[in-house]
């Protein structure tokens, strides 16, 4: 049986080569890292907003599931936006 793979392996002693992305990439970064801001803001007025709706009803303990709620939302805006510059600082990955 063979494997539908066995055409991408590369001959002995062959190199891959190298990614060289277009200069668009530092654009699309660049919005990505906007429609991430503008989604973590939109998290946490989202969050907040539970918050106030649920503000009455008082169970113990509520507390922690809007301050995970607020985590995730940061932590996720966090990753997002720093896409751009962990990758202009990693630089060069092609396989040499």
């Amino acid at each position: 049986m063979t494997s539908p793979f066995l055409g991408l392996a590369l001959p002995a002693g062959g190199r891959l080569a190298a990614y060289n992305p277009t200069p668009d990439a530092g654009a699309i970064l660049g919005v990505l890292a906007w429609c991430a801001s503008a989604a973590g803001v939109a998290g946490l007025l989202i969050v907040g907003i539970q918050m106030a709706i649920q503000l009455r009803r008082g169970e113990p303990g509520e507390g922690g599931t809007y301050f995970r709620g607020f985590f995730f939302v940061t932590l996720a805006c966090l990753l997002a936006t720093t896409a751009g510059p962990i990758v202009a600082f990693l630089g060069d990955l092609s396989l040499h």
